[in-house]
């Protein structure tokens, strides 16, 4: 078992920065992909950003490429995700995941709240 603990979250004006940070332990995770995924009220949770398992190669949905960063620490056993230049459209609560094991992390762009491991997400909210 993998437990998740994901921190920074807050509010932040337009045009700000956050950076999340996800807290694993149980297990390390230098043989998962991982990845962030958000849920806006009322929305299904998407993807935002994964990375593979030696924290390279990252992918990004569109609408965060140039602007949010993804980094995986795995003496740290953390994940993290840099957002630079938030809109109103990035409120959510943000939730890292670990999923499949080595390769590649396409497979995370699809990844089920029912499948791999979760975290119990944190509050972003983008307002003036």
């Amino acid at each position: 078992q993998v437990q998740l603990v994901e921190s920074g979250g807050g509010l932040v004006q337009p045009g700000g920065s956050l950076r999340l940070s996800c807290a694993a332990s149980g297990r390390t995770i230098s043989t998962y992909n991982m990845g962030w995924f958000r849920q806006a009220p009322g929305k299904e949770r998407d993807f935002v950003a994964a990375i593979n398992w030696s924290g390279g190669a990252p992918i990004y949905v569109d609408s965060v490429k140039g602007r949010f960063t993804i980094s995986k620490d795995n003496a740290g056993n953390t994940l993290n995700l840099q957002m630079n230049s938030l809109n109103s459209e990035d409120t959510a609560v943000y939730y890292c995941a670990a999923g499949t094991r080595f390769g590649t992390a396409q497979a995370m762009t699809v990844l089920r709240p029912t499948q791999g491991f979760w975290g119990q997400g944190t509050q972003v909210t983008v307002s003036s």
